[in-house]
């Protein structure tokens, strides 16, 4: 209630006589829409740009479900503009929906960063947490409240701004859409490198885990900023009243057409031209002209949802295929999410080369190059991105380490003697000189023989099935000589971490690195796995009293096991002895190979997305741009709902294959448009509605006319009457 009456309040206060202030030949109150919008920007993109890695990092779901969710949450941002705009025309107005959609919108995002704090339910402080269904919950809430906040709110901005011109502004409003397009992308552009940077911090109270809570905490302060920057300027907006929805008199008219036309099935009836002049009983005829040019439009936009499919794909899955990759990129480090930083900045730099360039280059071939094939190479490209993407997951397949199957199991041996060992796997002789490791072996078999020496001391091992595992051999080896089998890694460490253990028979032994202990038991032999980030590392081995340091330079995704053996004697050349496993390779494919996917997904984008929004703009009627802009949106929604359905039904083991599948189906969809793009007659809609206009209005001065005629007769009757009747009277007088 309060609420209310403050809104109330500052809507009486919209006249007063500051709505009229003009700042440079604009008015003032627009520079507050800019800076909402940017803020929001940065509100929705920053959240977006770590969201796939939160689902598998964070919640812990496979690389399908946070794909699944990711593009389902994408797709409703793109439902809702419907809803906003219903609201927005025929109940609250574009000012009372920005505000009250903007609230539920922070609402949202501060949900999700709570969502995102692990020290809620840690109770047993091991940095992960415990009741994982209370994050789901808090997480999938938060999303739904920005999903209606974010597409609430997109229809009615813009055209909030546009509404603060007069008419002789033309110039000025045409330079605020300009500005208005700049800061959607500035916003995106820096929120997409800044929110993957707060990720990458490690914070908590207990356990220090990877900051997802600041990396939607910052989105969701901006987008307090956003609401209270607009907020700010409510005295001095022009607030249209609602004028009604056209998209809803759009539905009503179709259904009444699609209804009546039900109704008179049968053969007496006679066919009409087009299944719309159905609906000529009860709606005017202009209406349903300007409603077959949308529907002529609409029926174009049914392959376009292909388009969508692959190109929002590079918030989810083209972010994980990063993680799998190389981001040293000398000078600067990048985090897999910062990739999608390439699609602003590619987009600032390829709409004017496109406008100045490209385009004018193509006409002056004489090629006629309209919107229609624009889009078709758009698309075409959009599908050679894919293609490109399956070549780079083929090289990143080569370097991925092969893991056992279900029915195999891998096994390493490690020497932690002062002499050498000579030792065979059913049937693979092996010799490791001191601190030294095998490679792995694969075994289909339950248990493996381990023959030492000569003469030989055997002994059987049972293996674990789909597991990798280390044989470790101490120094004293007896006729019943003992061994210790640790459980490996057998997948990548995560987000492009390195996995660590050391092994060790010197007990007690303290070793730490940047605040990361590596604990050996007595007994155990070894240590279990830490995670640390790219680049040098400085591990300080103590026992004793005695110390020494031993460093070395990681990369991206590995796994090490660092042995030391029972020579090994602390002094200047301690970290000599130590010897080095690799268990998983470094990633070795540089992200720099991800850069021709984006140009030619982003190339792809402006092509189609810009040129088909011209199109849908050229070809509407004047009074139903918003209508074709709502079904523009709602391709983008089906796209995202085709990555979600194949994702989750497909279940294609090799995500090369995947990527072509998708490029596949792409080209087959391109085909099929531009055979139907050949076959569209490009219309004129003012022309169209000024010939419907122009027979209202001849038919108008016909019944002008004639109901003058039929006054004049009507006049010249009752004058006759009145003669007659004084005639009458004059005879009864007489």
């Amino acid at each position: 209630m309060v609420f209310n009456y403050w809104l109330t309040v500052c809507e009486s206060a919209a006249s007063s006589s500051s709505q009229n202030i003009v700042v440079c030949g604009y008015p003032l109150s627009i520079f507050f829409i800019v800076v909402n919008e940017f803020c929001e920007r940065f509100s929705y993109y920053g959240m977006r740009a770590v969201l796939v890695l939160y689902f598998r990092y964070f919640l812990r779901w496979d690389d399908d479900l946070a794909t699944s969710i990711y593009h389902a949450f994408v797709a409703l941002c793109y439902l809702t503009p419907i809803l906003g705009a219903i609201v927005a025309d025929s109940w609250l107005g574009k000012f009372k929906t920005i505000i009250y959609l903007s609230i539920v919108y922070a609402l949202g995002q501060i949900v999700m960063a709570i969502s995102a704090i692990h020290d809620i339910t840690d109770t047993d402080k091991d940095g992960t947490p415990d009741n994982m269904t209370f994050h789901v919950t808090l997480s999938m809430v938060g999303l739904i409240l920005i999903a209606l906040g974010t597409g609430g709110i997109k229809p009615c901005v813009a055209a909030f701004g546009g509404d603060q011109f007069e008419d002789h502004q033309e110039r000025q409003r045409s330079t605020f859409f300009s500005v208005f397009y700049l800061c959607i992308n500035a916003g995106s552009l820096l929120s997409t490198i800044i929110t993957p940077i707060l990720r990458a911090q490690e914070c908590g109270i207990h356990t220090q885990q990877k900051c997802y809570s600041l990396a939607f905490g910052v989105p969701a302060a901006l987008m307090v900023v956003a609401l209270v920057v607009f907020i700010a300027g409510s005295g001095m907006y022009y607030k249209a009243e609602p004028q009604g929805n056209i998209m809803l008199d759009v539905c009503k008219c179709i259904g009444f057409a699609v209804k009546n036309r039900f109704r008179h099935r049968s053969t007496e009836f006679p066919k009409r031209t087009h299944w719309m002049d159905w609906a000529e009983d009860k709606y005017e005829k202009l209406l349903i002209a300007q409603i077959k040019m949308v529907l002529k439009v609409l029926f174009l936009y049914i392959p376009l949802p292909m388009f969508w499919t692959l190109f929002d794909q590079k918030g989810s899955r083209w972010t994980l295929q990063a993680t799998t990759m190389d981001g040293n990129f000398g000078l600067l480090v990048l985090q897999p999410d910062q990739m999608q930083t390439v699609n602003p900045i590619l987009i600032l730099t390829l709409v004017p080369i496109m406008d100045s360039v490209i385009y004018p280059l193509i006409r002056k071939c004489g090629l006629n190059f309209t919107p229609l094939r624009r889009m078709t190479v758009g698309m075409f490209l959009a599908a050679m991105a894919f293609i490109a993407a399956a070549l780079v997951q083929i090289e990143i397949d080569k370097t991925l380490p092969v893991f056992p199957s279900d029915i195999q199991s891998q096994v390493k041996t490690i020497n932690l003697g002062s002499n050498p060992l000579t030792l065979t796997l059913s049937q693979q002789t092996v010799q490791l000189a001191p601190g030294q490791a095998s490679d792995y072996f694969t075994f289909d078999e339950d248990i493996v023989m381990v023959s030492i020496g000569n003469p030989s001391i055997t002994r059987n091992i049972g293996l674990a099935k789909g597991k990798r595992q280390s044989i470790i051999f101490p120094s004293n080896i007896s006729k019943e000589f003992y061994t210790l089998q640790t459980d490996d890694l057998t997948a990548k460490p995560e987000q492009g971490n390195n996995a660590i253990r050391f092994v060790s028979e010197t007990y007690p032994l303290n070793i730490s690195s940047g605040g990361v202990a590596y604990v050996i038991t007595d007994g155990s032999l070894y240590s279990n796995y830490s995670l640390i980030k790219y680049g040098l590392t400085v591990f300080t081995i103590e026992s004793g009293g005695e110390s020494c340091e031993y460093s070395r330079e990681f990369g991206f995704g590995s796994s090490y096991t660092f042995i030391i053996p029972s020579l090994f004697t602390f002094g200047p050349n301690c970290a000599a002895s130590i010897g080095v496993a690799e268990d998983i390779k470094p990633n070795s494919v540089h992200m720099a190979l991800q850069i021709p996917q984006y140009f030619l997904i982003t190339a792809g984008e402006v092509v189609f997305s810009v040129t088909g929004l011209e199109f849908s703009y050229s070809q509407a009627p004047s009074n139903m741009k918003a209508v074709l802009q709502a079904g523009w949106l709602f391709t983008v929604a089906v796209g995202n709902f085709i990555v979600l359905i194949v994702a989750e039904l497909a279940q294609i083991p090799e995500q090369w294959a995947e990527y072509v599948l998708f490029a596949s189906l792409l080209v087959a969809v391109c085909l099929i448009f531009s055979v139907m793009a050949h076959f569209y007659t490009y219309m004129d809609p003012a022309e169209i509605e000024a010939q419907f206009r122009k027979k209202d209005d001849d038919h108008e001065v016909r019944r002008d006319k004639t109901d003058k005629r039929d006054s004049q007769k009507s006049k010249k009757t009752s004058l006759e009457m009145h003669e007659d009747m004084g005639s009458d009277s004059k005879q009864s007088k007489m």
